[in-house]
């Protein structure tokens, strides 16, 4: 749903733009990494003396951070920007994210976009913007992607409860649909000192959760520049951060199959502090199909992972990536996964329907699958998903697990989720909030 945005009462609220923007609002789209580096950049904007608006209200300025995994999200960037243009033409209109690093001219030429800003550039917004009038042509701050070097440390807070943080960037894979390492650039890491510091700090200020985040989560351990120049990676990273006082739960966001070693599952089977919780990208569960995605493992590598954490604890929540309708993908092939998936002791789904994505190796497949037969296998499996969640949560009925519950409050009521991932929604309680309980389901 596109955010409203409110026409303001009078034109002369920004007769002083052009000399200082004084109030900024910020819309993220995609992932959340991109959420981290959004709340992040707000911050940043506060801290220079910037006031911030909720993107529906008036505002000097409006910041998009934009995905470009699927069609969709590009659509609803340059949906946003005519909005913002009808409703608010003078404010300025600043364009960052990965669709902006990929098509920088493409966006430059919507109307009222007034600047766009690559991967190199995200984080020195406050410089641009100050330099930036309305009326001159859009600009473009950008660079190759191979100059894309440094890291960046970001986190996003909601009520405090609970932060996604990010350690890794980029990615060295090369899959055949993927725009990401184009967008975001070589894999690198933060250092486990600075996350360890991060994580106090976070906790100092009451979060409870912290979400691991990365483009390559399991890659972790490049330096800023991309080179392993120590003996830091993920694991070792999850050994420190288990040490770290007032942090009571750590989440994995995401892991490839391939760097999801033993060590790190038979860790978090006895850590106090990480989550029975893992989400793993499958992708396909034909084998055939995942050799043309340019995926580095087989289903059988798959199943072992997932049968191995379910030897070590049977009660974790496993999610798993699938695309449907990739190029080539016969019915056969779609049987395959949906038989693979329904067989595997997995929680639930994130269904993607493959779209077709400039400069990726599987624009030059030719069995190009109709999309509304891609539309019928994402709705198979988005069924399938339904039904995993709830066996997997009537499994656990009568246990008590403890939630963490969340500050936030929708018509009376309010959310927490167990240790393994399963949503709690009760009447409102503030003396719950941001709290950790025992609670039978």
């Amino acid at each position: 749903m596109l955010p409203k945005i409110n026409k303001i009462p009078h034109a002369s609220y920004l007769c002083g733009l052009m000399a200082e923007a004084r109030t900024i609002a910020f819309h993220t789209l995609g992932c959340k990494l991109n959420f981290s580096e959004t709340s992040t950049l707000s911050r940043q904007m506060e801290n220079d003396g910037f006031e911030k608006r909720e993107f529906d209200d008036m505002a000097d300025i409006y910041v998009i951070n934009t995905c470009s995994v699927t069609d969709n999200a590009d659509k609803e960037c340059r949906q946003i920007v005519r909005r913002i243009q009808r409703r608010a033409p003078e404010s300025l209109v600043v364009i960052t994210g990965c669709y902006a690093q990929l098509k920088p001219k493409e966006i430059a030429s919507i109307p009222g976009v007034d600047l766009v800003l690559g991967a190199a550039e995200k984080f020195n917004l406050t410089h641009h913007i100050r330099e930036l009038s309305k009326g001159d042509s859009a600009r473009i701050s950008s660079c190759d992607i191979e100059d894309v070097s440094g890291f960046h440390a970001s986190w996003s807070i909601n009520d405090r409860t609970r932060t996604f943080l990010k350690v890794q960037d980029g990615c060295d894979y090369n899959c055949s649909f993927c725009t990401i390492p184009m967008a975001r650039g070589k894999s690198r890491s933060d250092s486990i000192a600075n996350v360890v510091k991060h994580a106090n700090d976070l906790a100092s200020s009451g979060v409870k959760e912290i979400v691991l985040t990365g483009v390559n989560l399991g890659d972790f351990g490049k330096g800023p520049d991309g080179a392993r120049t120590s003996q830091e990676d993920f694991f070792s990273l999850c050994r420190e951060l288990e040490n770290v006082e007032g942090i009571a739960r750590y989440r994995i966001s995401s892991i490839e199959p391939n760097l999801l070693t033993n060590d790190i599952i038979g860790f978090v089977a006895n850590s106090n502090r990480f989550m029975p919780h893992f989400h793993i990208p499958l992708q396909s569960g034909s084998n055939e199909i995942l050799s043309l995605m340019r995926r580095r493992y087989k289903r059988e590598l798959y199943a072992e992972r997932v049968a191995l954490i379910k030897s070590l604890m049977p009660h974790c929540a496993i999610g798993v990536d699938v695309i449907v309708g990739f190029p080539g993908e016969t019915d056969r092939h779609f049987e395959e996964t949906f038989e693979f998936l329904h067989h595997l002791d997995i929680s639930y789904l994130h269904v993607f329907t493959y779209s077709e994505r400039e400069n990726t190796k599987a624009l030059e497949y030719k069995e190009v699958v109709p999309m509304n037969v891609r539309h019928n296998r994402n709705k198979a499996l988005r069924n399938l998903s339904y039904m995993k969640m709830r066996y997997f949560t009537e499994a656990h009925g009568g246990q008590t697990r403890k939630v963490l519950f969340e500050g936030h409050s929708k018509n009376g009521m309010m959310e927490g989720y167990t240790d393994n991932y399963i949503k709690v929604t009760i009447p409102h309680r503030d003396d719950y909030v941001n709290q950790i309980v025992d609670w039978t389901l």
